[in-house]
């Protein structure tokens, strides 16, 4: 994209490099009150135009840029900080009160494999479906049934 950019900046100053060259004896008179005349050359009064407008726009973008840039990273920040917020915070060792800061007394640590069964004795596992039943079976609410 740079490259592009450069390409039309260097074309406008080709074309207003030929533009001077070619009205460059012209003398314009500009009238900016009644009592004060300006003489000065074509080129000169049509390169302040183009600085007249362009400049003003090149502020305000800058400015908007600016504006964006600050607000983007503000609102990254919040929300890197409102996802650190939401991480689990890590459960001490069994042994470790929350409080404390020393490392575990031993390096042996058990890791209980999931129970398939609360301590209750209830079964934790969805049961499984029932096949479906045979064309012609009769179904009621103890399942499929032969006849």
């Amino acid at each position: 994209m740079n490259i592009v950019r450069t390409i039309v900046w260097v074309l406008l100053l080709a074309v207003l490099l030929i533009f001077a060259i070619a009205n460059w004896d012209q003398e314009v008179e500009v009238q900016i009150w009644d009592n004060l005349v300006w003489d000065t050359k074509l080129p000169a009064v049509v390169v302040v135009s183009f600085l007249i407008g362009l400049v003003p726009m090149w502020l305000l973008h800058r400015a908007s840029k600016w504006h964006l840039h600050r607000r983007i990273g503000s609102l990254e920040s919040s929300a890197r900080a409102a996802a650190l917020a939401h991480e689990p915070a890590a459960e001490p060792l069994p042994h470790q009160t929350p409080g404390s800061r020393s490392g575990p007394a031993s390096t042996d640590i058990r890791v209980e494999p999931p129970l398939d069964r609360d301590r209750s004795g209830t079964n934790l596992e969805p049961p499984h479906p029932e096949p479906n039943p045979a064309p012609g079976a009769r179904v009621d609410e103890f399942g499929p049934r032969d006849r």
